[in-house]
C-alpha cells in the first residue's frame, strides 16, 4: 500500500524550537504544487481519562467543533470516554480557486461548508499553504459568498455595534471597548464589504459552528498568527465547497463536508466534480457513495479496489 508522503516543512514544528513553550493551536504550513492536491496526515488519538472531551481536542490540534464531531459521529462530543480511539481529521483538500498567482501572491479562501479558511502564498512555482478553522454566520446572518480585499488591519479593535445586533439585544452600548469582554478579540482584519470582518474572539467554542451575524470568527492565537502573515489589499475568497477532489499517485480521493444549507445534490456533485477531472472512471462506487453517505469532513481513497482511507497515524 502506498502512504501519502507528508509535507517538507511545518512551521509550528519551526516555532516551537524559537519561541517559549505555550498552547500554539496553529497547525503548520505546507508546500504543495497545485489546488488539488492532498496535505497533512489524519492522526488517531486514545482518550486517556473520563474527563477529557472531543472539545479538548479540538483545541489543542486546532480543529472546529464540526470537524472533530463530523470525523467522530458515534461519539458523544462531551463524554467519549476513557480508551476510546478517537479520529483526528488533520488533513485536507485545498478548496478549487481559478485566481492566476504570481510569485509574492498571498490569497485567503474561506470555505464556509467546512468552516475554514486557507492562506495561500505563492513561492518559486509552489504554494505555501496555512490552514484554521473558524466560526461564520449563522442562519439570517450567513457570511456573504464572493471575492473580497483586505481594507483595513486592526489591533485591539473597539467594536461599534452594529444596528441589526442591536435591535436583537438592545442593552448593549453603543461601543465595546478593547479588553477581554470584546467579541472581536486583539486583531481584526477588515475587509471590502466593511461590516464583515475576520477576527478573534472570546468565545472559542463557536469556533466550528454558525454563531456570528455574518463575521469570520477565529481563535485568538490563530488570528495572531494571521495578523502577521498579511497585508492590506490581499484578496480574499470565500467559497461554498461541501465535495473537494484530489488526486494523488494514480489515487483518487475526496472529502465531503455536511450541506448545512440543504439545497446541494451532494452525490451529484461528486460525480459531476470527478467527471469534469477525468477521475470518475477511476472510482469505486461504494466507496464514492460510502464517504458521501459518510460526510465525515476529510479526505478518504475512492480509487477503484482501494479499501482503505490513507494512512492514519496514532498520537499518544
Amino acid at each position: 500500500m502506498k502512504f501519502l508522503s507528508i509535507p517538507a516543512i511545518s512551521l509550528s514544528l519551526l516555532l516551537s524550537l524559537l519561541l517559549p513553550l505555550k498552547a500554539y493551536p496553529f497547525s503548520g504550513a505546507y508546500f504543495i504544487k497545485d489546488n488539488n492536491e492532498l496535505f497533512g496526515l489524519n492522526k488517531k488519538y486514545i482518550i486517556k481519562h473520563d474527563k477529557e472531551t472531543l472539545i479538548d481536542l479540538s483545541l489543542r490540534y486546532d480543529l472546529g467543533y464540526n470537524e472533530i464531531t463530523d470525523a467522530n459521529p458515534e461519539i458523544d462530543p462531551w463524554f467519549p470516554g476513557k480508551d476510546r480511539e478517537i479520529t483526528l481529521p488533520t488533513s485536507w483538500i485545498l478548496p478549487s480557486f481559478h485566481d492566476d498567482l504570481s510569485d509574492g501572491d498571498k490569497l485567503i479562501i474561506i470555505n464556509l461548508a467546512e468552516m475554514r479558511l486557507y492562506l495561500i502564498k505563492k513561492l518559486n512555482n509552489k504554494m505555501r499553504v496555512t490552514t484554521f478553522p473558524v466560526g461564520i454566520g449563522r442562519a439570517g446572518g450567513e457570511t456573504p459568498l464572493g471575492s473580497f480585499r483586505v481594507n483595513e488591519k486592526l489591533k485591539n479593535p473597539a467594536w461599534t455595534i452594529p444596528p441589526s445586533i442591536r435591535d436583537e439585544y438592545p442593552d448593549l452600548p453603543d461601543i465595546v471597548p478593547p479588553g477581554p469582554e470584546n467579541p472581536l478579540g486583539r486583531y481584526a482584519l477588515r475587509l471590502s464589504r466593511p461590516e464583515y470582518l475576520i477576527h478573534g474572539t472570546n468565545k472559542p467554542l463557536g469556533i466550528g459552528r454558525q454563531v456570528s451575524h455574518g463575521c469570520i470568527r477565529m481563535y485568538p492565537e490563530d488570528i495572531g498568527f494571521l495578523f502577521r502573515l498579511v497585508s492590506v489589499r490581499d484578496r480574499v475568497l470565500i467559497v461554498y465547497q461541501p465535495v473537494k477532489t484530489a488526486a494523488i499517485d494514480g489515487e483518487v480521493y475526496i472529502e465531503v463536508h455536511r450541506d448545512y444549507r440543504g439545497k446541494k445534490k451532494i452525490l451529484q456533485d461528486a460525480i459531476t466534480l470527478l467527471r469534469k477531472r477525468g477521475l470518475l472512471d477511476k472510482v469505486d462506487d461504494k466507496l464514492l457513495y460510502r464517504a458521501v453517505n459518510a460526510n465525515g469532513g476529510y479526505p478518504v481513497r475512492i480509487s477503484t479496489q482501494s479499501l482503505k482511507g490513507f494512512r492514519i497515524r496514532k498520537t499518544k
